[in-house]
């Protein structure tokens, strides 16, 4: 038994969700499906739940909300016309966003989860109705009735334990169930929305609430690569990955799966496959909690995020100071900063931070000061522009010239290395470096690791 999660480009289009019908009644093993809101359709164009932030905003402001509601509106209508649907579900779902807007006008953070929560509601309704038309008996379910409860914090949806229960009730359901994905319900009966590309997350959740053999995870990608492919030309595709590496990889820049969508499954030893929507014939990656080529492939990708800031403070003897580290740390945790990389030496420590949590200018000032008053520092150094360069492998641990290969691809391309840091589960080396200097390093280290790979 199947759980498959659709996500936006594969459902951008009456044309794509032809390509999702086809799949859907050449595979009777799947009996759960998780969509996503309608994607863009080319590179110039919008994603609805962009449109409905867009739509939030707007009535907030106070600005004329037509144009953005007939937008849309107007995406769920040119899917229905071609599909030939019945119109009266168009109807509905516009009354539905009027609803919406009338009951929360005055709580935006509700607003703004009722109306995110739309472009993945509106397109379970519409894909249900295509899937009855094609002769498959399907059923549209929403979150609540599915069971999907959750924490009551608006766009900040945390799973309430006792969903998995209730999920599991729809387990042998007999009709194809259509869910859609990204939020659930408090139990004071809010729409509550999980983080943005949380569709995966609800894929996750009702995979393992129903116990299903496996969960498949449709993009327009047939595979995860061992490298960004626009930094390395044809990079190595992956057959399988395991949980911890694809977390990993996905901490630095692979965003073709949600990382907290792994935690639900990885629990429970139930595998994912990434498919192409537009390729289903290809078997894809399978994430898995062990995989079964760690010898041959002791490194199975490189990645890497940028927009980090580093602050480097040094003071002799410092560790033998006790606390030290402690009241620093205290420094950024009454900030609201949190703290990514904390690579340390004798007599000196550096902090690593996104540099997107910083408020503004004034703010790093505020830290600089506090540090520079309660910890006194000889030295004090700030980095920003940085880049975070991961290399993953769950055969790191036991690999002999791992880390050389890296710093020789870094010397190679004259890269100054201004952090280096191994996480604690060894399958992980993490690399900072300027970020113009990004793609070359990408480049550079890919060719060490997997030049010789056919």
């Amino acid at each position: 038994m199947k759980v498959a999660k659709f996500g936006g480009s594969s459902l951008s289009s009456a044309q794509q969700l032809v390509k999702v019908g086809n799949i859907i009644q050449h595979d009777p093993k799947i009996r759960y499906v998780v969509v996503s809101a309608p994607g863009k359709r080319s590179e110039d164009d919008y994603k609805v739940t962009d449109r409905l932030i867009d739509l939030a905003i707007a009535h907030k402001n106070q600005m004329d909300i037509e144009p953005i509601i007939s937008d849309i509106i107007g995406r769920y209508r040119s899917m229905a016309q071609e599909l030939k649907l019945d119109f009266g579900l168009i109807e509905r779902l516009e009354q539905t966003l009027r609803q919406y807007i009338d009951t929360f006008s005055n709580n935006y953070p509700r607003l703004l989860d009722a109306l995110k929560s739309c472009g993945e509601d509106f397109n379970a309704q519409l894909i249900t109705e295509y899937f009855n038309q094609l002769g498959v008996d399907a059923r549209y379910l929403s979150p609540l009735e599915a069971g999907i409860l959750v924490t009551d914090e608006a766009a900040n949806a945390q799973l309430l334990d006792e969903s998995y229960d209730l999920i599991g009730k729809w387990r042998n359901h007999d009709q194809l169930l259509v869910i859609p994905g990204f939020f659930g319900y408090s139990k004071a009966g809010n729409i509550v929305t999980f983080p943005r590309g949380g569709s995966d997350i609800t894929g996750a959740i009702i995979t393992r609430g129903v116990a299903a053999d496996i969960y498949e995870n449709f993009t327009d990608l047939s595979y995860i690569y061992s490298a960004h492919p626009k930094m390395v030309e044809n990079p190595h595709p992956i057959s399988e990955i395991t949980y911890r590496e694809m977390r990993e990889l996905a901490y630095a820049g692979f965003t073709i799966f949600h990382d907290e969508a792994l935690e639900p499954l990885y629990q429970v030893n139930i595998p994912v496959m990434i498919k192409d929507t537009n390729h289903p014939e290809i078997e894809g990656t399978k994430i898995v909690v062990q995989r079964s080529d760690v010898k041959e492939f002791p490194i199975i990708g490189i990645s890497s995020d940028e927009g980090f800031t580093s602050i480097t403070l040094r003071k002799y003897l410092l560790n033998r100071q006790l606390g030290y580290t402690s009241r620093l740390l205290q420094i950024f945790e009454r900030q609201r900063i949190s703290i990514e990389h904390v690579p340390t030496g004798i007599d000196n420590i550096t902090v690593v931070f996104r540099t997107r949590q910083l408020t503004g200018p004034s703010q790093l000032a505020e830290i600089l000061n506090e540090i520079e008053e309660k910890l006194q520092p000889e030295w004090m150094n700030v980095e920003d522009d940085l880049a975070i360069l991961v290399v993953v492998g769950e055969g790191m641990r036991d690999g002999i010239g791992i880390a050389h290969k890296a710093t020789t691809a870094l010397m190679n391309e004259n890269v100054n290395i201004l952090m280096i840091n191994q996480g604690g589960s060894q399958i992980s080396l993490f690399i900072g470096i300027k970020i113009k200097n990004q793609e070359a390093a990408i480049r550079s280290m890919y060719e060490q690791y997997f030049g010789e790979t056919k």
